[in-house]
């Protein structure tokens, strides 16, 4: 049985639901969200009763004029480090980990491991 694009992106927003519920309901940490597309990686810190993005990064800002980093997991800890080093600026020590339905390897195990590295706790 081959399962189509529009299948995998279904399956895949209904664990990032589930993953959220969980988040949500049990936190009252913000939420550092990751979206991974299939050149870039974005991270984002959102506080969910507000609503709002409190802290943002992704590779395409971050690694501009920097010609060494080429490779994706390299690009993906760089946004982690400046993730945590933006929200360190804004007092947040603090967030609930949010993978958004992927899996936690390569590019999004590279960039939790980079924010943890940087002061984050989650």
């Amino acid at each position: 049985m081959e399962i189509t694009v529009g299948r995998k992106r279904e399956k895949q927003n209904i664990r990032a639901r589930r993953t959220r519920a969980r988040i949500r309901t049990h936190t009252e940490t913000p939420r550092l969200s990751v979206f991974r597309s299939g050149k870039h990686i974005y991270a984002q810190i959102i506080d969910d009763r507000a609503g709002k993005t409190l802290v943002s990064a992704h590779d395409i800002v971050s690694t501009k004029g920097k010609k060494e980093i080429k490779k994706p997991l390299e690009a993906a800890a760089l946004v982690g480090t400046v993730i945590a080093k933006r929200a360190a600026e804004k007092n947040i020590k603090k967030v609930a980990f949010d993978r958004g339905g992927y899996k936690y390897h390569g590019r999004v195990k590279a960039l939790a491991e980079a924010a943890r590295k940087g002061g984050l706790q989650f």
